[in-house]
């Protein structure tokens, strides 16, 4: 384990058959910001993306790699990480995804907005505030990310326009407060439910444009059953919120 002496960030991007872009990013995101430290957390890939991480660590003081035993699900291997992570003398943690949709020169702005006077617990890589932009992304892919944040946004009552959002930075003191055991979403939901644990505890949120760019290689991880459970569960927050109007949100 690193244990970071002069890392003020620790970024961490989990990972399930990656081979093909796993390198890539973790060096990018090592050019951006030298002095943060990367945690590849892998879910035992088939396509060797554990082997490959585990070369980058060995040769990088600053990467280190949590490989799990099997796929568990996106959330489980966040909450893993996340509660590793918060027992380290970091002051910010960031995600992001494997495949290159997040751009590590965006990961600059949204440290440097999470290092500004005000505090901010979530910083949010957001697609949908002005000066956002795609790179490459379907527009039928947009459509659908766009309807289903407007709908999750109705739900929940809330001005942030991303809910869904992936691409994150987080104050470590505010993480350590979560208590994770609440967090049960296993797919792309998760990142919904923390968004909603902010919201529920008056986390300082603040969004930050980015560009969001089409994987270069490999295949989505978007499954029906993943699309399935992130409807239920935005049904049944929207109902609640109905029927009980000034009830707290999950956290």
């Amino acid at each position: 384990m690193v244990t970071p002496a002069h890392s003020p960030l620790r970024v961490i991007i989990p990972t399930y058959n990656e081979a093909r872009n796993i390198r890539s990013i973790v060096m990018r995101v090592r050019g951006a910001i030298p002095n943060a430290d990367v945690l590849i957390v892998d879910d035992d890939s088939p396509d060797g993306t554990g082997r490959i991480a585990q070369g980058l660590a060995d040769a990088d003081p600053h990467i280190e790699v949590m490989h799990r035993r099997e796929k568990n699900g996106l959330g489980r291997a966040y909450v893993d990480a996340y509660r590793e992570t918060v027992k380290l003398p970091y002051r910010w943690v960031a995600q992001m995804d494997a495949d290159g949709s997040h751009r590590a020169e965006d990961l600059i702005h949204l440290f440097e907005r999470a290092q500004a006077d005000d505090q901010p617990d979530i910083v949010i890589g957001s697609r949908y505030v002005p000066h956002a932009a795609f790179q490459g992304w379907p527009l039928s892919r947009q459509m659908l990310s766009r309807l289903g944040n407007m709908y999750i946004r109705a739900a929940a009552r809330t001005h942030i326009h991303d809910v869904t959002a992936g691409f994150r930075v987080y104050r470590l003191e505010y993480l350590a407060s979560l208590d994770f055991s609440r967090i049960d979403a296993q797919g792309y939901y998760f990142q919904t439910d923390m968004t909603l644990a902010g919201l529920a505890r008056h986390a300082r949120i603040v969004e930050v444009p980015i560009t969001f760019v089409q994987r270069q290689a490999g295949e989505s991880k978007l499954s029906r059953s993943i699309f399935l459970e992130s409807l239920a569960k935005t049904t049944r927050l929207g109902v609640q919120r109905w029927l009980h109007p000034g009830s707290r949100m999950s956290s």
